[in-house]
């Protein structure tokens, strides 16, 4: 093989950040996906009340408490996700430990609270069609909640146990796209569960 048509590759970098890595490509591959199953369920909720004389139909809804301390943590907790995010992009060590750590205890502090929003839903998933969406909704929201909250725990021992290789510093930062994913889906979610009801 002539020697002038090899292509040396040995010194281009083994990981990227944003669009230049695949792992925000399937990021937002899952993102997509996901958005599109809570979508479906959004609409199977509005379906279901174009078709009920009363909504909730068993009379009260949803108690306004425990869902909204969980938006306002979810939308706290966006601003030490974002702080990791950059100290990823950045490499910096000790600022991605300190804000995951931030993170997660956001992230409990959620998982603690929604633990007290199914009881406040005034329903049960087994009440009527009602009962079975709300649930739905909100299990689907928590699913995907603890899913992120576990990876971000197995990337925070990470950062603190190593191998700290540069693709860690890019998984953080993807990690933080996902759960900005968590933090938005909330806005509708709640809006249509606590809010929807209480306007007609």
């Amino acid at each position: 093989m002539n020697p002038q048509h090899v292509l040396d590759v040995s010194k281009l970098p083994t990981y990227a950040y944003g669009n230049r890595s695949l792992m925000w490509w399937g990021t937002w591959g899952m993102i997509l996906i996901e958005g599109t199953v809570f979508a479906l369920a959004l609409v199977t909720y509005y379906y279901l009340r174009d078709f009920s004389e009363t909504w909730p139909p068993e009379g009260d809804p949803p108690r306004l408490l425990f869902g909204t301390l969980n938006l306002c943590i979810l939308l706290a907790s966006g601003l030490p996700n974002q702080w990791a995010k950059k100290a990823a992009q950045r490499e910096d060590l000790r600022a991605v430990r300190l804000w995951l750590v931030v993170g997660l205890l956001f992230a409990a502090a959620f998982i603690v609270v929604r633990g007290f929003e199914f009881p406040a839903l005034n329903t049960h998933y087994d009440a009527n069609a009602y009962g079975s969406i709300v649930y739905m909704i909100l299990i689907l929201h928590t699913v995907h909640l603890v899913t992120d909250t576990a990876d971000t725990v197995v990337l925070t021992v990470l950062m603190f146990t190593g191998p700290l290789e540069g693709r860690r510093f890019v998984d953080v930062a993807e990690n933080s796209l996902y759960w900005w994913f968590v933090v938005f889906s909330w806005i509708p979610i709640y809006f249509t569960l606590y809010v929807a009801p209480r306007m007609l």
